[in-house]
């Protein structure tokens, strides 16, 4: 029988944030999978662990994910684990899990620290509703495409950036976003200097002209606010009468109260509103 694949999340800053789970797993498998194998024996030292590692990251996921696939068909379990946090989120493993299903390999996640989740779970803005972005990408014509639909996003939006970049790519969020909209920079979350601020995009941007950033961010941006979703599409029936506005779905077969419906989708109001300034005019 073939091994299991067991994705190990570990601890984002401190080595106290892993679960008994993932403790006793990284006893019991036969390999270790490691970002960094250098990082990985701090923690691994500090719960004494002994298990073997092997390194796996970015430079060789795929050609290192065939002889890991190779070691689970001959029955040995392996635990992947990274630099810090849950594989795959923006770190190696998502390639590796995808070649698990191909060859009908078990793959089992153990839950534990997410960046993206302790930033937004204390950041004072909604959590109902998330778009984790992760790192924005280095292609600039893709990286345009990403901000273009940020800028359309309703949903929280969560992206990690590093100090080096923080200050560009929160410019970059000024000429999408309202400079109003409001913000929370979290940094070294867990870490002896964790620090969350509430504010805006703009009042980041003038903080950041005298602050040197320091230390890895996450930056948990509030989505586009219901009334900015209306106005937004009040403005693309700008100059369009409420009649004009119905005749365009009237002349497509619907009737009334569809058209009615569609109309006020488009407005961001009621029905009720429709009707009754149709029955005004």
């Amino acid at each position: 029988m073939a091994g299991t694949l067991y994705l190990c999340a570990t601890p984002i800053g401190n080595m106290e944030d892993i679960t008994y789970r993932a403790v006793r797993l990284l006893s019991e498998v036969d390999l270790i999978a490691a970002e960094d194998t250098r990082t990985s024996k701090k923690l691994l030292d500090r719960y004494k662990i002994d298990t073997p590692m092997t390194s796996y990251h970015e430079h060789n996921k795929l050609d290192k994910a065939k002889t890991l696939i190779d070691k689970l068909l001959d029955g040995q379990d392996i635990a992947l684990i990274t630099d810090a946090g849950t594989p795959g989120i923006s770190d190696p493993g998502e390639e590796l899990v995808a070649m698990c299903y191909d060859n009908d390999i078990d793959v089992m996640s153990i839950p534990g620290p997410a960046a993206f989740v302790t930033a937004v779970t204390s950041s004072g803005l909604t959590c109902r509703r998330i778009a984790f972005e992760a790192f924005l990408p280095k292609d600039k014509k893709y990286r345009v495409h990403v901000l273009e639909e940020i800028s359309k996003e309703s949903r929280t939006i969560v992206i990690y950036e590093s100090p080096h970049h923080l200050k560009a790519t929160l410019k970059e969020l000024g000429n999408v976003l309202e400079y109003e909209r409001p913000l929370t920079v979290t940094r070294e979350l867990t870490k002896l200097h964790e620090e969350k601020v509430r504010t805006t995009i703009g009042e980041a941007i003038a903080y950041y002209e005298t602050h040197e950033p320091k230390g890895e961010y996450v930056l948990v941006i509030a989505g586009k606010s219901k009334e900015a979703q209306i106005e937004e599409a009040r403005r693309k029936w700008d100059g369009v009468s409420l009649n004009e506005h119905m005749q365009i779905y009237l002349d497509k077969g619907m009737d009334k109260k569809d058209a009615m419906k569609l109309v006020a989708k488009d407005l961001g109001v009621s029905k009720r509103e429709i009707y009754r300034e149709l029955l005004d005019n």
